[in-house]
């Protein structure tokens, strides 16, 4: 398993974060949602998921957020990350 982060550009904020919602309910099997945190101006927002792929969590994401924001992912670098949830 690696943390993956899911960096947004939100278009949509209640679009955005009501698909997340629905999606936090169909997490695929083993993965886990660890943060979900927007600024407070509602433009950007952070995940971190665990997943066995950076791919797997791309397309999950974008099957309900994906419309609603411009969404980067990248593996996290764990080794040297400080307060990683586990």
């Amino acid at each position: 398993m690696m943390h993956v982060l899911v960096v947004s550009t939100v278009l949509d904020d209640g679009k955005f974060w009501s698909g997340l919602k629905k999606a936090h309910a169909k997490l695929p099997k083993g993965a886990k949602w660890k943060v979900a945190v927007a600024s407070k101006d509602g433009v950007k927002a952070v995940n971190v998921i665990t997943h066995d792929s950076v791919e797997g969590v791309r397309e999950f994401f974008e099957t309900h957020a994906g419309a609603y924001a411009t969404t980067e992912y990248f593996e996290a670098d764990a080794a040297n990350a400080v307060g990683l949830p586990r």
